[in-house]
């Protein structure tokens, strides 16, 4: 064999090996240089709905080409803190997240800040920071609208019009959102937009006297710190009446006040069930609405939430307009963050299969 043959066969060989080795790097997936990495920040596995945001957003995501690293929190602000200070060391390009305690985060988001991340606050606003690009969530005054209109409409009432001759006083009880999360407040004010003139003419009164977010609230939205109050509640206040009604801004709220509510005999003939909101449509309430112990819910698609995160997060890397529709609401202490928000929607017993299963959000056969 001549040198010349020789030295083109070795050029081949080393041509097909760079060519091989490119290959490889481009197509190893979860490791492609390409690819730009979104850390997703998610408070608890307490709740489904948190689990089913995270699993759509990392399909949201991905389908648009980005890596993903989701983690959960436990209800940890110092776990979440290192969640997210790992996922800057680690080369985030995006931080998603759906903070715990959205006041804790501003030292972390200065660093990510510096290494150049894009920060979204996913459904919960981060406050006191100018280091949050954009916020994705749902109308949050508008639920809690939604919310004060169902317990209304399900003593008979109508919100803007004076309760019709001889209905009333109903008994009401109030309970808030945790008081770290700014959406508790939103949900509360929306609700009591409509529900304060009623207790203002008398067709509702508060028995226990407990009203305002300062009282109301429940710390993380515990189930069992719901109960126990509501228990105290009708202890100290109903031995010789009736609770009509229950606000309640989030269905792992309501079961608690439910099973309080059983434990002293309703849910009987001689004591029906009150009326009693929730939201998030998580499955085991969505039964609760079946058996007759929980009235409304609200639903909010957190796949339609997930996919616009998505979505904005992918516009603002390609240095397009981002989309949002909402510039004025959301303050957070330091600056108003530019927004987008979602439409949430009312069920009960007569829409839940339309809303819920017919669109694939819960699987019938886990309602039975």
């Amino acid at each position: 064999m001549s040198k010349n043959l020789l030295y083109k066969l070795l050029a081949v060989v080393m041509l097909a090996s760079l060519v091989l080795s490119a290959c490889g790097a481009s197509g190893s997936g979860d490791t492609g240089g390409d690819k730009k990495l979104v850390g997703i920040s998610m408070p608890t596995k307490t709740s489904t709905r948190w689990i089913s945001d995270g699993e759509s957003m990392v399909k949201s995501f991905q389908d648009l080409g980005y890596d993903t690293d989701l983690q959960f929190a436990d209800n940890d602000i110092p776990n979440q803190i290192a969640q997210i200070e790992n996922m800057v060391t680690k080369g985030a390009d995006v931080l998603v997240i759906a903070a715990i305690d959205g006041s804790t985060l501003s030292d972390v988001l200065g660093k990510a800040k510096e290494a150049g991340v894009l920060v979204v606050a996913y459904d919960r606003l981060i406050s006191k920071t100018e280091n949050v690009d954009y916020y994705a969530t749902f109308d949050n005054f508008g639920v809690g609208v939604i919310q004060g209109t169902q317990l209304l409409n399900g003593l008979g009432l109508t919100p803007g019009e004076a309760a019709p001759a001889g209905v009333g006083p109903f008994n009401v009880e109030l309970f808030g959102g945790s008081p770290d999360d700014t959406n508790a407040f939103y949900f509360y004010d929306g609700a009591m937009s409509v529900i304060q003139p009623f207790i203002d003419s008398g067709t509702i009164v508060i028995p226990s006297g407990q009203m305002g977010m300062d009282v109301v609230g429940t710390l993380r939205w515990d189930g069992a710190v719901a109960q126990s109050r509501m228990e105290n509640i009708l202890s100290a206040n109903y031995t010789d009446k009736r609770v009509d009604a229950v606000l309640a801004p989030y269905d792992g709220l309501s079961r608690g006040i439910i099973a309080a509510l059983r434990g002293v005999g309703y849910g009987t003939a001689d004591q029906p069930w009150p009326v009693i909101t929730g939201q998030d449509a998580e499955v085991a309430s969505v039964k609760a609405m079946i058996a007759g112990e929980q009235t409304y819910t609200v639903f909010k698609d957190t796949r339609e939430l997930a996919a616009q995160t998505a979505k904005m997060v992918d516009q603002a890397l390609k240095g397009e307009t981002v989309d949002v529709n909402d510039t004025k609401t959301y303050d957070n202490g330091v600056k108003v963050v530019p927004s987008y928000l979602l439409t949430p929607y009312s069920v009960d017993i007569n829409n839940y299969e339309k809303l819920l299963i017919d669109s694939g959000y819960i699987k019938a056969e886990d309602l039975k």
